[in-house]
């Protein structure tokens, strides 16, 4: 007679993250296998998510979809006591270590804050039998290179990065939930997953898709970090086991003992594709802190009977295949394939109408909860300038909700109808006086100018610090000139704590007087502009159009602002509680010629031009124009992935409006 005890069997799963890569596959499996199991399957939709991944378990009687955030206690509560949900899967996370090492507040909100909503509700309810938490392989941190030990479930937990730090810090919450209030803990910690389904910022269909495109696959650093890959249906089981037989109080890794350097892993996409892996591949700047490797002893899992069972060659092409069949299984995914992709960059899945259309509504809204899942609101000052029109654009693509500031910045009345109005949590003041067309009408216009610049800037900032609200401040690096400790060509920029050299223009003394007076303000972050240039070469304001436009160009190495690729560092700036003044300017610095040569190459082979000294220039404009070079060291050191002015001016605004 076996003295094992009888499988477990749930009656009604939620299941969170239930749309992402890992949970759809689980979810899938469920309803398949066990149709006597209601699955309520909760999820926010964030960018990694997409309800493709459940289409197949939509015409199921035992499923039901909730789109909702964990963070969001009352929804949470109401879920587990409405459906009755006697077994939790908490798949839902943050789980890219790229975005962590940009966004980790958010990690900390989704991983800790989120594990701890359910915990409580848990707690409260008192109705869970069994809460399995998955986790990553990455807490127990770095293996060393030359052990064939792996880790086993109780190493020491030692996370390295912000994302894996998240997670050891739920695990411990989980922990402790299990000790002082007998919740019935199940916690797994599992290599890395691949197969169809994944979201493309992660390594195999980033490379996958980046081959189908015929593009560079970029590796970080020289690329011999050592990973251990599981295909997705086996995870899946894995699940699926330590559902049915796992003890609670356990925690089990889900592991392979096949290795793979992530350059192997290149080169066999490069050879499945009949690409040549010298010319395909391309080293890029590593992670701030790389793991070599994770390595995990699986034998606890498999003596439940769990037993991996898809080759590596036979798991990749059947994921290669999907890819190739489904290449447009999410929207746009360009920032996805970028070498070091930033969260604020990609566009969330909000697909509410997947849902109504095939009558699964959403309880949150059935009880009138808010699912609250970004937590911000901004107020965005300039609705009708470039840079104002551009964040809000920003901001409906990325989810953010947002509303334009009605009142007038000098009216401080206005300005406090309008906080109370909306409510934000963050203000961004894109709006100001920059001259009509250019900054010469300020020279005849000084009283307006002040009244804008100075005064309705300083306005704006003292009801945001009346308020307790961060206020990204949009200025400008033109109150600088080249001079003897910065000189032309030397590669020695003005840095952030640098004080104006620039009296030139009147625009720019007013610029640089209330950059000045806005350092007593602890709640403003000033970014510093030059030049900004961007993708719409129709704009008259960018840039690159206004010289193309003109009949003499001087030609002077000056920093500045590709909006395309900063503007969205602004608002990830203001995830970060970012303050202070900042040099807002891709690094390094480009001349007039070298634009103008580009845009003769890549938009009019025909374009030709002249240049002129700035004595001529000095006799057909009013205001003298400033030159310099901004350290742009600060910005880099906080968002390593920017690119330089040069390579930013390519990728963003050539390269797309390729003609020739």
């Amino acid at each position: 007679m076996s003295s094992d005890p009888a499988p477990y069997a749930p009656k009604k799963i939620l299941i969170t993250g239930a749309a992402g890569f890992i949970a759809s596959h689980v979810t899938r499996r469920l309803i398949k296998d066990y149709p006597d199991y209601s699955i309520i399957a909760l999820d926010k939709l964030d960018y990694c998510s997409n309800l493709k991944n459940l289409a197949t378990c939509r015409g199921s009687p035992n499923f039901k979809f909730v789109k909702g955030d964990i963070a969001c206690a009352d929804l949470v509560n109401h879920l587990l006591i409405a459906e009755d949900i006697d077994t939790i899967m908490h798949f839902a996370a943050q789980t890219h270590v790229d975005n962590s090492f940009g966004n980790s507040f958010e990690f900390t909100t989704n991983n800790i804050y989120g594990t701890h909503v359910l915990l409580e509700a848990c707690k409260v309810t008192k109705k869970i039998k069994r809460f399995i938490h998955v986790s990553t392989d990455e807490v127990y941190g770095e293996t060393d290179m030359e052990t064939d030990i792996g880790n086993p479930e109780a190493s020491q937990l030692l996370p390295t990065n912000p994302y894996s730090a998240t997670k050891a810090g739920a695990e411990m919450l989980v922990m402790a939930y299990h000790r002082s209030y007998g919740l019935p803990i199940i916690t797994t910690r599992g290599n890395n997953v691949y197969g169809p389904n994944q979201y493309p910022e992660k390594l195999i269909p980033k490379f996958i898709l980046l081959a189908l495109k015929g593009e560079q696959l970029p590796i970080h650093g020289d690329g011999s970090n050592v990973r251990s890959f599981l295909y997705c249906e086996d995870v899946a089981e894995a699940f699926d086991v330590i559902l049915h037989k796992g003890a609670i109080g356990h925690v089990y890794n889900i592991g392979t003992k096949k290795e793979r350097r992530v350059l192997d892993v290149a080169e066999d996409i490069c050879n499945l594709y009949g690409l040549d892996p010298e010319k395909s591949i391309n080293h890029v700047q590593d992670r701030p802190f790389n793991d070599h490797r994770y390595f995990l002893d699986d034998q606890k899992l498999k003596m439940l009977g769990w037993q991996e069972s898809t080759p590596w060659e036979v798991g990749l092409k059947m994921t290669m295949e999907w890819y190739t069949k489904n290449p447009d299984w999410w929207d746009d995914i360009s920032a996805a394939l970028h070498p070091h992709p930033r969260l604020s960059m990609i566009a969330h899945s909000m697909d509410d109408s997947w849902i109504s259309q095939k009558g699964l509504t959403s309880d949150a809204k059935e009880a009138g909860i808010s699912d609250g899942s970004s937590g911000l609101k901004f107020l965005i000052y300039g609705k009708t300038g470039w840079i104002g029109g551009l964040l809000g654009k920003l901001c409906k693509d990325g989810g953010i909700p947002f509303e334009y500031g009605q009142g007038r910045l000098e009216d401080r009345k206005s300005i406090l109808k309008d906080i109370k109005k909306v409510n934000p949590t963050h203000v961004f003041n894109a709006a100001g006086v920059t001259g009509r067309p250019n900054v010469d009408w300020c020279e005849s216009h000084k009283v307006e100018t002040i009244r804008t610049n100075v005064g309705g800037t300083l306005t704006l900032a003292d009801v945001c610090k009346e308020h307790n609200l961060l206020m990204m401040n949009f200025a400008t690096g033109c109150i600088f000139e080249y001079d003897q400790d910065h000189q032309e060509g030397s590669g020695i920029g003005f840095k952030e704590e640098d004080k104006p050299n620039f009296t030139g223009s009147f625009y720019s003394k007013t610029k640089a007087m209330v950059e000045e007076l806005l350092r007593e303000y602890e709640n403003v972050c000033t970014l510093r502009v030059r030049m900004p240039i961007s993708s719409d070469l129709s704009n008259p304001r960018n840039f690159i159009t206004k010289i193309t436009r003109y009949n003499k160009v001087v030609n002077i190495p000056n920093s500045m602002t590709v909006l395309d690729e900063l503007l969205p560092i602004s608002i990830e700036m203001a995830k970060r509680n970012c303050r202070g003044i900042w040099n807002f300017t891709n690094p390094g610095v480009v001349s007039h010629n070298e634009i103008l040569e580009m845009y003769r190459d890549y938009i009019d082979p025909e374009f030709k031009w002249m240049n002129f000294d700035l004595e001529e220039q000095a006799k057909v404009i009013v205001a003298p124009r400033s030159n310099n070079e901004l350290d742009a060291s600060k910005l880099k050191n906080e968002f390593p992935e920017m690119l330089s002015i040069k390579e930013s001016i390519l990728e963003h605004v050539f390269k797309p409006n390729k003609k020739t």
